[in-house]
């Protein structure tokens, strides 16, 4: 099975124009406070622009259930990302609300740290590099290696970009690629680099 792409943190009309044309698997809305957030109502106004292929992701740090749920309800998102501190507890809460799937973002300090998520009640895990305090974003790779066997299908990010895509592919099979800084030029996203990316995992066999 051909890895997927994720392209997140889009922001603005012209973005969902790039994504429209290169047609990635998913795409992401981070509704959580750094330089990409985006209110529920820019959301829902990109996401009427948004081709019905792309599947849409809510990225969310320690956030309100109650703000995740009127999201998924008004269709505004397809999938919840949660990125900050929330433990079993707060997702099978989530799960009662909502029928959306789930990914939990674990910040990979070290092996035990992606062997332990695998317990979780999500239906995805998405492995990012670890950085003190902050839940993500950071634009660097962690080193791979750490990544131990999981049962779980997961998104890896971190440092993704044209010039480590294949490596990944080829070496760590993820389910998916998520990439935001990585097809950014001066902080916006980049039409050429979205396209690139996403033509190169498609020929990575």
């Amino acid at each position: 099975m051909s890895v997927k792409i994720k392209i997140c943190g889009l922001t603005r009309p012209q973005d969902i124009e790039y994504v429209n044309e290169a047609l990635p698997d998913y795409i992401g809305f981070v509704f959580a406070k750094s330089k990409r957030q985006v209110t529920p109502e820019t959301a829902e106004q990109l996401r009427k622009n948004l081709d019905s292929r792309v599947t849409v992701v809510g990225v969310f740090v320690n956030e309100d259930i109650a703000m995740i749920t009127s999201l998924c309800k008004k269709g505004i998102i397809d999938i919840v990302q949660l990125h900050g501190d929330e433990g079993a507890d707060y997702i099978e809460l989530l799960r009662r609300k909502i029928n959306n799937p789930i990914i939990k973002a674990v910040r990979v300090k070290d092996s035990e740290s992606v062997k332990a998520s695998c317990s979780l009640p999500c239906d995805y895990l998405l492995l990012d590099t670890y950085s003190g305090n902050d839940y993500g974003g950071t634009g660097k790779a962690f080193d791979w290696g750490l990544i131990s066997d999981t049962d779980k299908p997961f998104f890896l990010a971190g440092g993704i970009s044209a010039e480590n895509a294949e490596t990944a592919i080829k070496n760590i099979r993820p389910y998916c690629l998520d990439v935001s800084s990585g097809v950014e030029t001066d902080s916006f996203k980049d039409r050429n680099k979205i396209l690139n990316i996403v033509n190169l995992v498609r020929s990575v066999k």
